[in-house]
């Protein structure tokens, strides 16, 4: 019996072999949260369907075509498991297109089998499968006394199952004798290596009279990584040296817990680009992947084997990827999303600038934090300079959540690097602020939205467009980071700069300049910017200057964050309660998770109880609702989600001249997708998905392969990159 079509060699994959390697990998990866015979059993069956007679007719005779079968086959092996595995059958149910519902697999159980003897041509084919189903249980005893541990569970061997059977099946098709899978890394060997490499990096920088401080909180940092695994946080100033210090912590605990690997989650791609080449510096490239890649591969379709070797695994020691890919991975329930989710298991998890999780899902992440912790083996250090108050949410409580810094407060009294000014009454317009701004010889902008950047560039590019830098999302990754080093050149030269940014610049981005100008934002957002000023205390004190601008724009759900802030920060009678201030940025938090219904919301709630009846397509896509017509529909609106606006990946092949070669192989050559995506990375930028609805959009983007597609538009070099105001008419973001 057979399981694949031939190869580019002749040969066809056998049925027992690729379950049997499949059942083998699983086993393997599940073992890490003590799953592994789950794993095995769910790998042994996960196509046991194909040995229906009309399937093994049907391979033949589809055999050296680009057809598919087209007869079903994954029904079979979840029916015939759901006693033994309960609702982790649906990853056998599930394998292809994705996790559905316990309802789905109740129904599949109760349509029974539709061919005779197809159960018993499979175990003669698979002896071995007969005695998983003499066993008992397999579902580790954790996963059913507690729905979200089970349904976390059913995500990670889901995984596990998925992330197997591709292996298997593209070494199948490249014509390999066994899956390609990473041994795992000398934990000791990287963290010297990572010592050392951070010693020389140090001894070749400028020195910075904050430098001493630095070293203080990473030692202090790195001591703690001898503690047992759990959640711990990570709250220090901006600029302290907290991208070495977390890596540092994570490298160290892996090697004294015996993990496998540490993942660094950051909000920003921006972000994800500067930490990587830091990382790879210190580590080496071949030990450190970096993901931010937003292409989703066809799940079916004449590409879809070719394609799956550009699915990561996060098969290596160290993961640099954006919280974005991380939790709508978590959250997800289609195999190109999910097959990396495994490597969570035993590993530490690093989520860098914490205070940007979405309010309205922070619910459920922390949940899912918290059970990765206590069932997964998984640590989770929390880092941020506005570390948010998540101890006041029932959610958390009971958890002891560890500080890695002793003493915080003194900290931020000793790096109070900055003085604020408010300025918000009489407001200010945006072209108010853009012309105080250039008052300073070297200043930095930073507003809410990419049309008012584009407001302030076009500006200052009236008056002096040869000291003037635009940064914000539209523009690709390459282009971004030419911009940051050539201003970083220009300010240590001391020569005129005027930059003006959306939020991005916020995130760890290594910039220091003089004066910030922040346009008015949650607090966390006013501090995470005021982070920029004086970043290195080479001057008695940076200044930052938080506007009001009655003509600004701000991005959907604002108003709740900037009202908080205003309720606990700004001038007073008593004088001004800036955002350095620890006890009022706890109060803050207190208010802000009030106002915006934090713990209690619809959206939240509604995800926790899907999830608790392990109903995937309700937590991904939201639950049915009927409309006026009593037309069935699914409420997007109470789906998990970080950011409500879709966007599309498109590459930009207009900045330089590298773009356009890697695209026309990736054409050419979709098999060799996973090493083209990235180096084509920096090419990339997530246009919003509404804004492909107008027609004048739509006609300039040009379909790739999966939702990858290439701009054709103009491409602005010298400052925005795509700008689509001039193409439609109610552009905000």
């Amino acid at each position: 019996m057979l399981a694949h079509s031939s190869n580019g060699d002749g040969v066809r994959h056998r049925l027992a072999d690729h379950c049997r390697a499949t059942a083998a990998l699983a086993r393997r990866f599940a073992a890490e949260f003590g799953a592994g015979d789950l794993g095995c059993a769910l790998g042994l069956f996960h196509d046991a369907g194909k040995a229906a007679p009309c399937w093994q007719e049907g391979l033949l005779r589809v055999d050296g075509t680009d057809q598919k079968v087209g007869i079903p086959h994954k029904q079979a092996g979840a029916r015939w498991l759901a006693e033994l595995a309960g609702a982790a059958s649906l990853a056998i149910l599930g394998h292809h297109g994705g996790l559905t519902s316990l309802e789905d697999l109740r129904e599949e159980v109760k349509r029974g089998d539709e061919a005779e003897g197809v159960r018993e041509a499979f175990l003669r084919e698979v002896p071995e499968a007969a005695e998983v189903l003499a066993r008992g249980g397999l579902v580790p005893a954790d996963w059913s006394r507690d729905a979200l541990v089970g349904e976390l569970g059913v995500r990670m061997v889901f995984s596990a199952l998925v992330d197997a059977d591709h292996l298997d099946t593209a070494a199948h098709f490249a014509g390999l004798r066994q899956p390609r899978v990473r041994p795992d890394a000398d934990m000791a060997a990287l963290v010297a290596r990572f010592e050392d490499g951070r010693r020389r990096m140090l001894a070749g920088r400028d020195r910075s009279p904050i430098d001493e401080l630095r070293e203080e909180v990473y030692q202090e940092v790195v001591g703690h990584a001898a503690g047992a695994g759990g959640v711990y946080r990570l709250p220090a100033p901006t600029g302290v040296g907290k991208t070495l210090a977390a890596a540092g912590f994570g490298l160290h605990h892996a090697q004294q817990q015996g993990k496998r690997r540490v993942i660094v989650a950051v909000p920003f791609i921006t972000v994800t680009e500067q930490n990587a080449a830091v990382y790879r510096r210190l580590l080496g490239e071949e030990n450190v992947l970096e993901h931010h890649s937003a292409v989703t591969p066809p799940e079916s379709g004449r590409d879809e084997y070719r394609w799956r070797a550009a699915v990561e695994n996060w098969d290596s020691p160290f993961v640099v990827t954006t919280t974005v890919q991380l939790f709508d991975s978590l959250f997800g329930r289609k195999p190109a999303q999910m097959r990396k989710l495994h490597r969570l298991a035993n590993a530490v998890l690093v989520l860098d600038e914490v205070q940007a999780l979405p309010l309205r899902v922070l619910v459920p992440i922390l949940n899912v934090l918290r059970v990765l912790t206590e069932h997964f083996n998984t640590t989770v250090l929390l880092t941020s300079a506005t570390q948010p108050s998540f101890e006041l949410l029932q959610v958390w409580d009971g958890l002891g959540v560890p500080s890695v810094i002793r003493d915080p407060i003194s900290l931020y009294k000793q790096l109070r690097r900055v003085e604020y000014e408010w300025w918000l009454e009489p407001q200010p317009s945006v072209a108010e602020v853009a012309d105080e701004a250039t008052g300073h010889e070297q200043v930095l902008v930073v507003v809410n939205t990419t049309a008012d950047a584009r407001r302030v560039y076009q500006h200052w590019a009236e008056q002096d467009p040869s000291c003037t830098w635009h940064l914000s999302t539209r523009m690709c990754p390459a282009h971004r980071r030419d911009v940051l080093a050539t201003v970083q050149e220009r300010l240590k030269r001391g020569l005129r700069v005027r930059l003006v940014s959306t939020q991005l610049i916020e995130a760890g981005v290594d910039l220091d300049v003089p004066v910030v100008f922040r346009a008015l934002a949650p607090a966390e957002s006013l501090q995470q910017a005021a982070g920029r000023a004086n970043r290195e205390g080479r001057l008695p004190a940076g200044k930052v200057v938080v506007f009001d601008a009655s003509d600004a724009s701000s991005p959907p759900g604002y108003r709740i964050g900037t009202d908080a802030t205003l309720s606990h920060f700004g001038p007073t009678p008593e004088g001004a309660v800036d955002p350095d201030d620890l006890n009022a940025l706890a109060a803050y938090y207190g208010t802000l998770y009030r106002r915006s219904n934090t713990e209690n919301g619809q959206r939240a709630r509604e995800i926790q109880r899907n999830r608790a009846e392990f109903d995937f397509e309700a937590v991904t896509d939201g639950p049915w609702r009927w409309n006026e017509k009593n037309a069935k529909y699914r409420d997007r609106t109470l789906a998990f989600r970080m950011l409500d606006d879709d966007t599309i990946p498109v590459v930009v092949t207009g900045y330089d001249q590298h773009a356009a070669p890697l695209l026309a192989r990736l054409r050419e050559e979709p098999g060799q997708a996973g090493g083209l995506l990235r180096k084509l990375q920096p090419y990339i930028v997530a246009l919003p998905k509404y804004l492909l609805d107008d027609p004048a959009v739509a006609s300039l983007c040009q379909p790739v392969l999966g939702d990858l597609h290439e701009w054709r538009g103009d491409y602005h070099r010298d400052a925005y990159g795509i700008d689509t105001s001039t193409l439609i008419t109610n552009e905000v973001w």
